[in-house]
Order: C-alpha cells, then structure tokens, then sequence
C-alpha cells in the first residue's frame, strides 16, 4: 500500500466513524508516523508504506475512530505557533483561546518587565505562549491538577523558558503575591451539559471542563478573589463560554474597580473574552 492509498482509505474510514476532520486527521496521523513534512507527503504518495509503518498509522487510526482526539493520539498540538506536549491530564488547547493570548500580548505592550498570572494553567498554552512571545515578562502558571503542572513542566523545558509553577485552587496557589496582569480559561461547561458533549471531548479532564451548575462557578470565584492580586492599573483576561459574556462581564465589574472593561468576539464573531483595568 502506498501512502496515497493509505490516505484515501483513512480518510473513508474516519469519515464512517464519524470524525469531524477525517482529510486532516489522515494527515496528521501520516505525518507524524512517517517524520513527513505536508509537502513531503503529498509529493512522496507514491511510495510504498514498508509494515512497521502499517502498522503505527493503523493503530493510531483506530484509536481516533473510537473517538480519540488526534492531538493525545500523537501527544501535541499547535497553539500560537508553539508546539505543545498534551496528554489526557490537560485540555486541547483550541484556536479560539489564541484570541485571548493575542488580547493580552497587546495589554502587556504598555507594561515593563509585567508580572503574569495564568490560573488554570493546564498544559501551560496560554503562559508559557505569553512567555515565548513577551520574554521579559514574569509568569506564574498554576493549577489544581499536579498531572497537569507536570504537562507545564515538560513543555517549559522543550521550550526552554523559564516560569514559576504554582500548586493549588486558583489564588490559593499564590498567597498573598500580586500581579499586573491575571490571565484565565477556566471551566466553562454546564454541569448537565458535561454528558452529551462531543465525544471527543468525553476524552479530555471533566476537572477542565466542569464549571458547575451554571458554568460560572470559577468566575464568581476569580472576580471576588482578583482585586486582591492585581497591582494598581492591573488587568484582568478571562475566555468566556458562548453566551456567558454579559454575566461575567457583570461579576468583574463588581468584584473590580473597573477604569475600563468591556468583551472581545473570537475569529467567528462570539463574544469570548471579558477584560478589565483596574485603577
């Protein structure tokens, strides 16, 4: 069997499964198995797969037509240009969260050498981009889930960055330490919503996604606790679920001295950041 061939009966195979991207999952999975380039694949089709190979791209499609993400699949995912070991102790970070690093990256402009909180850190995406991108900056990443700050650990070091891991439940993990800007994407999901998500998605930490009865559990308690870790003219960067904006947007403002606040829109045009300035 050629690559080619191959290819064209994975993508049938997950498209019967009922996988949403079946032509980019095949390629994904070839890629990754064959050390390939997208451009070495597709001009390389016609060579033939030796069975080793077979072999690893056949089992890595079965476990994605069962439903299992790609991304913990092949244990990485691309986010603002980084590539990021994930695993099933963290969430997949998705483009719509690059919205919200974008938004904060263009607040830390106007800071020097800014301290960065990023709660609810899981695999690291958000800080350790912010680190990446704004290397004079000060990031703590922290986390409730130890599986999960061990996923921050490892991808720190592939990134060769260094940033300050905090073990605890939101801003129990940083004492009494303040910060010029909070960072946060917490869980967001309903909890009767938890059991008919996709079922890609079933795969990922219920920890991550659960945001309580109304989803809005982890806001209440971020707007409450933030004044008390942002330094003057401080910033606050929360991604919202759909719809939950005009709430959360409501318990910021309450819970901050708001000099200015309002909502971002993601690139489809849902309301998905609130922000705030202290004064």
């Amino acid at each position: 069997m050629t690559i080619a061939e191959w290819l064209r009966s994975a993508t049938e195979e997950l498209a019967e499964s009922g996988c949403p991207d079946p032509g980019v999952d095949a390629r994904w999975i070839a890629e990754d198995a064959l050390r390939m380039s997208p451009t070495e694949l597709r001009f390389e089709g016609h060579n033939a797969l030796n069975p080793k190979q077979l072999d690893v791209m056949n089992a890595y499609l079965s476990r994605r037509m069962q439903g299992e993400p790609v991304q913990y699949i092949l244990q990485r995912a691309d986010f603002m240009g980084l590539k990021l070991y994930v695993d099933k102790r963290v969430l997949i970070p998705r483009q719509d969260t690059e919205t919200l690093v974008e938004a904060v990256i263009v607040d830390l402009q106007t800071k020097k050498r800014p301290r960065v909180l990023d709660l609810c850190a899981g695999s690291g995406a958000i800080g350790l981009s912010i680190k990446s991108l704004v290397p004079g900056a000060e990031v703590t990443l922290s986390d409730l889930s130890t599986g999960a700050l061990e996923v921050v650990k490892k991808n720190a070091h592939a990134l060769e960055v260094e940033v300050s891991i905090r073990h605890g439940d939101l801003f129990e993990a940083v004492g009494r330490e303040k910060f010029d800007l909070i960072v946060s994407n917490p869980p967001y999901i309903r909890a009767s919503e938890m059991a008919s998500l996709q079922r890609e998605v079933q795969f990922e930490p219920a920890m991550a996604l659960d945001g309580g009865l109304d989803g809005l559990d982890f806001y209440r308690r971020i707007a409450a606790g933030a004044a008390d870790h942002l330094n003057p003219l401080g910033s606050l960067y929360l991604e919202v679920g759909e719809g939950e904006a005009p709430d959360v947007l409501r318990m910021v403002r309450a819970g901050l001295d708001c000099k200015a606040s309002g909502v971002l829109k993601d690139l489809n045009g849902i309301e998905r950041i609130v922000w705030a300035r202290c004064n």
